[in-house]
């Protein structure tokens, strides 16, 4: 005979579980002052400083500075999510054994990444809204193609993600955080994510290869032109393909 009050010992759905675990990666990455820095701060000083220093620094632009800075700061903001902040908070997660204690909880393996990536776009969403609150302010004036956007969008995720995952899963702690920052300062500097490629001469055609230019430029054609970028998705796909196989082949979760 079963009553109201019988025990359900059993695990909650996996929905439940991954929204749960979500809300709270979210949460500790909004609490932690080094990764509030990388998805606010930094990309909002870099879309101010650029916007109002483009005519000092003689850059030969196509179109208004604020136009042609935006979408490149909106990539930098997805990078600096996807790939460094994940990468550093996955590594210090690895260290003090909070993976290992999530892989005995009902959650699974793969449930634990899902929670991630739904945190990941979860702080992506609250980052767009202040990026593009300061553009606007700043007399932005978009050319919106959704499809083009939303595919940069999921693809420089993946791509940025999954190399994060790859850093973090093969080196200790304070190496994945030396390199992800290193890489990322690299790939803000040279990579042709803020600034577009023909501002690097000659090594500008190398840059669309890379993840971030291919971010980079894939949103200045959604986000000026309304347009596709063919090859950045491309670029950012195969990246996502390699980081993903190379996850799944070397990570370490304790």
């Amino acid at each position: 005979m079963s009553g109201t009050f019988t025990p359900n010992p059993a695990a909650a759905p996996l929905h439940t579980q991954v929204r749960a675990h979500a809300a709270m990666e979210a949460r500790l990455m909004l609490r932690n002052g080094e990764q509030l820095l990388l998805a606010i701060v930094i990309p909002i000083l870099v879309l101010v400083g650029a916007v109002l220093g483009a005519d000092r620094l003689g850059l030969d632009l196509s179109s208004r500075a604020v136009d042609v800075f935006t979408p490149g700061v909106i990539a930098l903001a997805v990078m600096s999510t996807s790939f460094a902040s994940l990468a550093i908070a996955t590594g210090f997660e690895r260290r003090y054994g909070v993976i290992k204690r999530l892989g005995s909880s009902p959650l699974p393996r793969h449930g634990l990444l899902l929670g991630k990536v739904r945190a990941l776009l979860m702080v992506q969403a609250l980052q767009l809204l202040v990026v593009a609150l300061v553009a606007f302010t700043l007399g932005w004036q978009p050319e919106v193609g959704f499809w083009p956007f939303l595919s940069s969008l999921i693809l420089g995720t993946a791509a940025f993600a999954s190399l994060g995952l790859f850093i973090a899963g093969v080196l200790r702690a304070e190496a994945t955080l030396a390199m992800a920052n290193l890489l990322y300062l690299l790939m803000m500097a040279g990579g042709a994510v803020v600034l577009p490629a023909s501002a690097y001469g000659g090594f500008g055609r190398f840059t669309s290869y890379l993840p971030s230019g291919a971010l980079g430029e894939s949103m200045r054609q959604a986000l000026q032109h309304g347009s596709w970028d063919l090859r950045g998705l491309g670029v950012m796909a195969g990246w996502a393909v390699l980081g993903t196989f190379l996850t799944a082949r070397t990570f370490k979760w304790e």
